[in-house]
C-alpha cells in the first residue's frame, strides 16, 4: 500500500505532465464567456473532457450544470470538488463576447480549469483504488447574481425556482449524496498572496423595485402628474440616512441602481425601476437592514404620493468555512507554495452562493493567486496559470487524496465533527421564506 506521500506525487506529476492541456481548457472558456443559466456551451465542453476521461457525467443539470464522479477502492463519504461555469457581464474587458457583453472577470475559467486538473489528475494516475470513498466533480451554473429581471422571469416560467445555481442543484437533490464540498476561487488580492485561506463571507438578498406615478407634460403640466423619479430619489437619500445604524461589525451593504428612469424628459416619469442587493454578515443583519431598506422605499412614495412594489428575492446565505477542512487545505497550500506564501483573510463583503452549501456541510473555499486587476473589472486577468490553475488543482487534489486516504479517515473525522447550521428542509424552508411581493401605496 502506497503511503498518502506516494500518492500525491502520483497525482501532482499528472498535473505538471498535462498541464498544457489543462490551461487549454481555462482558456477555451475564457475566450467563450457566458452567463449564468446560459453556460450552454462551457457546460458541454466540460461534460466531453469528463467523458474524455472515461467519468460518466450527467448534464443540463439546473438548466447547464454538469456531474461526474470516480468510485474509491472502498467505502466513504464523497467530495465534491466545484468549478463555476458562468461568467459576469463586462462589455469592455478584453475577452468580453461581443454580443453579449459576458466576459471572465472573476476567475471561474480557472475554476473550471482546476476542478478538471484534479479529476485528470486522479483518474489518469489509478490512485482511486487506494483511496476510499468517492470524488464528485461539479460544474455549477450561476454563481454570479446578475440579470435578475431575466432570471426572475425564468422562475415564473416554471424553468427553475432559485436564480443562483447552487440553491436549485441543492432543491434539485444535486448535493444529497456530497457530503464535503471544495471550491478554490481566484484571486487578485495581495493580502490572499499566492494561495490564500478564506473566512466569512457577507449573505444578501435581492430586491426588484417598481416606483409607480402619474405621468404629464413635464413643461406645460407637471402639477397633474406624480414624479416616480423623486420617489426613487428619496427612498436613495432614506437608504444612506439610514447608513450610520448598520453596525460596523455586520459588514452590511446596499447598493441600488436605477434601471429605468422615465420614458422621455417631456413626460413626467411615471414608471422608475430599481435593484439593489441588501448584504450582511449575519442573517440578523440582513434582516435587520432589509426591513430599513423596505421602510426607506415606501417612504420615498408616501413623499410625492405615489406607489411603489416591492420584489424581495432569496439570494445567497453567508459563507461559513470548516476549521477542520481549511487545515487540511493549508497544509497542502504550505507544501505546495511555502507558509509564507498562504494568506488568511478574515471576513469580506462580496456574496457566493458557495454560502447556501457551506450551512448544509463541511466546506471551504479558499483562494489562487496569479490574478491582475479587480474583481468583477474590465482589467481582471489571469496572469500566471501555472499557479492560478495548476498549482491550485495540486492544493485541491492533495487536500482530496488526504481526506479520503487511509480508509478516508479524515474525511469523516470532519464529517462527524461538523454541525450544520441547516438541513436540506429547513433550508429550502428558510430560502423560500425569504420570497416576499408587495404593493404600498403612499396616497393614502
Amino acid at each position: 500500500m502506497a503511503s498518502t506521500q506516494e500518492i500525491k506525487d502520483r497525482v501532482f506529476a499528472e498535473i505538471d505532465a498535462r498541464g498544457d492541456e489543462i490551461v487549454g481548457v481555462a482558456k477555451e472558456i475564457l475566450a467563450h464567456p457566458e452567463a449564468g443559466y446560459r453556460e450552454v456551451r462551457t457546460g458541454k465542453l466540460v461534460a466531453e473532457r469528463l467523458r474524455s476521461l472515461d467519468i460518466e457525467c450527467r448534464e443540463g443539470l439546473a438548466l447547464t450544470g454538469v456531474k461526474g464522479s470516480l468510485a474509491g477502492g472502498g467505502d466513504g463519504p464523497a467530495i465534491a470538488v466545484l468549478g463555476e461555469l458562468d461568467s459576469l457581464l463586462v462589455n469592455d474587458h478584453p475577452h468580453a463576447d461581443a454580443d453579449t457583453g459576458a466576459a471572465h472577470a472573476c476567475g471561474h475559467h480557472a475554476q473550471i480549469g482546476m476542478m478538471l486538473g484534479v479529476a485528470t489528475a486522479l483518474k489518469r494516475s489509478g490512485v482511486m483504488p487506494e483511496l476510499g470513498g468517492r470524488v464528485t466533480f461539479m460544474a455549477v451554473p450561476a454563481e454570479e447574481f446578475i440579470e435578475i429581471e431575466w432570471r426572475d422571469e425564468m422562475r415564473q416560467q416554471g424553468k427553475i425556482e432559485f436564480l443562483g445555481g447552487k440553491p436549485e442543484l441543492v432543491r434539485l437533490g444535486e448535493f444529497d449524496d456530497v457530503d464535503v464540498t471544495l471550491l478554490v476561487h481566484s484571486s487578485a488580492n495581495a493580502p490572499d498572496k499566492m494561495l490564500g485561506m478564506g473566512g466569512t463571507n457577507n449573505g444578501l438578498v435581492a430586491k426588484r423595485i417598481q416606483f409607480l406615478g402619474r405621468g404629464a407634460h413635464a413643461g406645460g403640466a407637471p402639477h397633474l402628474g406624480i414624479n416616480a423619479l423623486n420617489a426613487a430619489s428619496l427612498a436613495m437619500a432614506a437608504i444612506n440616512a439610514n447608513r450610520e445604524t448598520f453596525r460596523d461589525d455586520d459588514t452590511v451593504r446596499v447598493h441600488p441602481i436605477i434601471t429605468k428612469g422615465g420614458e422621455a424628459v417631456s413626460a413626467v416619469p411615471a414608471d422608475v425601476r430599481m435593484e439593489t442587493f441588501v448584504r450582511g454578515k449575519t442573517l440578523e443583519a440582513i434582516t435587520d437592514a432589509n426591513i430599513k431598506v423596505d421602510r426607506a422605499l415606501k417612504a420615498g412614495a408616501m413623499a410625492v404620493g405615489g406607489r411603489v412594489k416591492i420584489q424581495t428575492i432569496p439570494g445567497y446565505l453567508p459563507l461559513r468555512q470548516d476549521d477542520n477542512l481549511s487545515r487540511v487545505f493549508e497544509e497542502n497550500a504550505n507544501g505546495l507554495v511555502g507558509a509564507e506564501n498562504v494568506g488568511h483573510v478574515p471576513h469580506r463583503g462580496t456574496s457566493t452562493d458557495m454560502g447556501d452549501i457551506s450551512h448544509l456541510m463541511p466546506l471551504i473555499q479558499p483562494y489562487a493567486g496569479g490574478c491582475s486587476g479587480v474583481a468583477h473589472g474590465a482589467d481582471f486577468l489571469v496572469d500566471d496559470y501555472q499557479l492560478g490553475v495548476l498549482t491550485a488543482a495540486k492544493a485541491l487534489a492533495g487536500t482530496v487524496v488526504d481526506l479520503l486516504s487511509d480508509g478516508a479517515t479524515e474525511a469523516g473525522r470532519i464529517i462527524s465533527s461538523h454541525k450544520p447550521a441547516m438541513n436540506k428542509d429547513e433550508y429550502l424552508r428558510f430560502l423560500r421564506g425569504l420570497a416576499k411581493d408587495e404593493t404600498f401605496d403612499g396616497a393614502r
